[in-house]
Formats: C-alpha cells, sequence, structure tokens
C-alpha cells in the first residue's frame, strides 16, 4: 500500500510502497477514506516536536474509512462497515480512565505518533476505540470529526463549560478555532472571534461569530472585547498556542472569567498571579476529547448542528500531501483532507 513514512525533520515525509499492516484478533484493518491534515503534523516536520514511536513512523491520526478486515476476537464490526477512527487510543484500566478522564489516559496511544497512522491507505486499530458512522454524514468529510471538531468539542463542552448568555472570545479561527466558534454558537454562547486573517475571521461568522476582530494592526485586543461586552468575556478560549495571545486572551476576562488553553507551546507564558487571585479566574487546559463525548457529537453533526461538509475547502492526493501542508500555512484552506 501506499503511505507518508515519516523519517525525522530531516529526512521529512517520504510517499512509499509499505506492506499492508497485520491485525491482532483484537484489531480491525480500515481502509482509509480520507484523513485530516492537522497542524500537529507541522509540529513533528518543522518545529522539532518528537513523535513518541522513534522514526520511521506513518503520520496521519484523523481517519474515517470502511471495514476491511476483523480479528478473530471482534464481534461489533463487519466488513464494509464505515467507521471514525478517534485520534488517541485510551488503555481504560489507568487511574484516570477510571475517573472518566481517557482523554489523558496514562496510556494513550495515538495514531500517527505512537502507532503507525493513517496518511496510508490501510491503517490497523484497536475495534473498541473505533465507532460506527451513520450513513447520513459524508464519509470523507467525517474524517475532521476525529481531532479537527472533537477536540474542541470537549472544550467548549466540558472545559470552558459554555452555557447559553455566556459571552466568548476565541483566539485562532484555524481548523480547531473555527470548531471551538461553532460548538460555543450551538451551546448559545456569544462568541467573538479573534484572529489576523479576514478570510479566516469571515469563515467564523458563517460558523457562528456574532462578532469578530483583526487583531494584526490592534494594539490591546482586549480593549475592544471589553467594549464589546461591557467589563470583559465570561470565557476566553486559546486555540493558537502562542505565550501573547494566551495573556492577551486572560487579559479579556471579566471578574470571575475563565480561560481555556486548548493551543499547544512548549514556550513559558507570563501571567501575573495576582490578578488571578483578585479577579477570581480560572485558568484550565483542554486536550483531545473523550470516548464518551464522540456518541453525542455525532449525533451533532447528523443532526446538522455542526456541519463537516462546509468545512473542508480542499482535498489533496495522498502523493501531493506536501500541497496540504502548504495550503495550511498559507492560510488559504479551512480544513484540508488527503483520500488515499
Amino acid at each position: 500500500m501506499k503511505a507518508a513514512v515519516f523519517y525525522g525533520p530531516e529526512k521529512g515525509l517520504k510517499i512509499e510502497d509499505v506492506p499492508v499492516p497485520k491485525i491482532t484478533p483484537d484489531q480491525i484493518l480500515v481502509k482509509v477514506a480520507a484523513c485530516g491534515v492537522c497542524h500537529t503534523d507541522l509540529h513533528y516536520l518543522e518545529h522539532g516536536v518528537p513523535t513518541f514511536k522513534k522514526p520511521p513512523i506513518i503520520l496521519g491520526h484523523e481517519a474515517s474509512g470502511i471495514v476491511d478486515e476483523v480479528g478473530a476476537q471482534v464481534t461489533q464490526f463487519k466488513k464494509g462497515q464505515r467507521v471514525l477512527i478517534p485520534a488517541v487510543l485510551t488503555c481504560g484500566h489507568c487511574a484516570f480512565c477510571r475517573m472518566g478522564r481517557e482523554n489523558i489516559c496514562a496510556n494513550m496511544t495515538m495514531l500517527g505518533n505512537h502507532i503507525d497512522g493513517a496518511y496510508a491507505e490501510y491503517v490497523a486499530v484497536p475495534a473498541k476505540d473505533v465507532l460506527d458512522l451513520p450513513e447520513s454524514i459524508p464519509l470523507q468529510e467525517a474524517s475532521i470529526i476525529a481531532d479537527a471538531i472533537s477536540t474542541p468539542y470537549h472544550a467548549v463542552k466540558n472545559r470552558a463549560r459554555v452555557r447559553p448568555g455566556d459571552t466568548v472570545v476565541i483566539f485562532g479561527c484555524g481548523g480547531v478555532g473555527i470548531n471551538a466558534v461553532q460548538i460555543a454558537a450551538a451551546c448559545g454562547g456569544f462568541v467573538i472571534a479573534v484572529d489576523v486573517n479576514d478570510r479566516k475571521l469571515e469563515w467564523a461568522r458563517q460558523f457562528g461569530a456574532a462578532e469578530t476582530i483583526n487583531a494584526k494592526s490592534m494594539e490591546r485586543v482586549s480593549k475592544a472585547v471589553k467594549k464589546l461586552t461591557g467589563g470583559g468575556a465570561d470565557i476566553a478560549i486559546e486555540v493558537i498556542g502562542n505565550p501573547r495571545t494566551i495573556e492577551e486572551a486572560m487579559e479579556c476576562l471579566r471578574v470571575g472569567g475563565r480561560l481555556c488553553v486548548v493551543g499547544y507551546t512548549s514556550e513559558a507564558v507570563s501571567i501575573v498571579a495576582g490578578k488571578i487571585m483578585f479577579k477570581e479566574l480560572e485558568i484550565v487546559g483542554s486536550l483531545g476529547c473523550r470516548p464518551l463525548d464522540y456518541r453525542p457529537l455525532i449525533r451533532l453533526v447528523e443532526q446538522g448542528k455542526v456541519d463537516v461538509k462546509k468545512q473542508v475547502t480542499h482535498r489533496f492526493k495522498l502523493e501531493d500531501l506536501d500541497k496540504a501542508f502548504a495550503a495550511m500555512k498559507e492560510g488559504v484552506s479551512l480544513r484540508s483532507i488527503v483520500v488515499p
């Protein structure tokens, strides 16, 4: 089969012929319909972030497809079934899994990081983690549910805890950020979207933002947010992973507000602790999505309350994966998928 094999930051990705994975009795083999192109892969390729498994490794962690083969112990799936593969697979028995916080599983396994991923024609995964997909959801576009939608769903619903009437300022309107906008609006939030790209801000309006702010030539976004809200936002969500925007997001909060950090950065963030205490602010992190949240999320997509089809602006062949990353870096794509 064809696959995009990562050999490390210096050697990069190579499209190669590799053997089709052999499945164990508890696994299924999925013929990949599509795999979403995520900024996380750029961290591996260009920013020096190591994969857990030493290269070579097949990247790609947002996959949907068709069951091609089932292991001897698998009873819940059959050949030809449409499925979604979560980006992160959990152990189910560590302390965090037992507490219902599987998204921070002590033994988590991520596609395209710990094990071979889905920038390939086939991928082998444990059957226990896979979800069936309703016929009403387009199979290729469904791939982005695995991370680009599930990650902000967990952030908005469980960590930021957006409620009807909350004012929510969201920094970053890329593939994950736009879904934070969409889901926060679906929860009844008054959403203010912040970015430096007018095209992305227009997308944010299409997906439910009540107001948008272009921060490119603005010294302090917090001033504009406080003017719009009459004192500050109830909730700020940072989806970029930039120390400066994390700091600015906190400055946007009203007294008693909540900051939710979704974006990744390895750099230190400067925050005045006195403000946290005097304003009684909350700062929470958000990582991935719990398995139990995928089913209601799929229902929201099925009901049309979360739109996947409109988000996929670009499609690429596996051989053109480099063009997908280029489109992402240039900011011309909302969400791209690779169709092997």
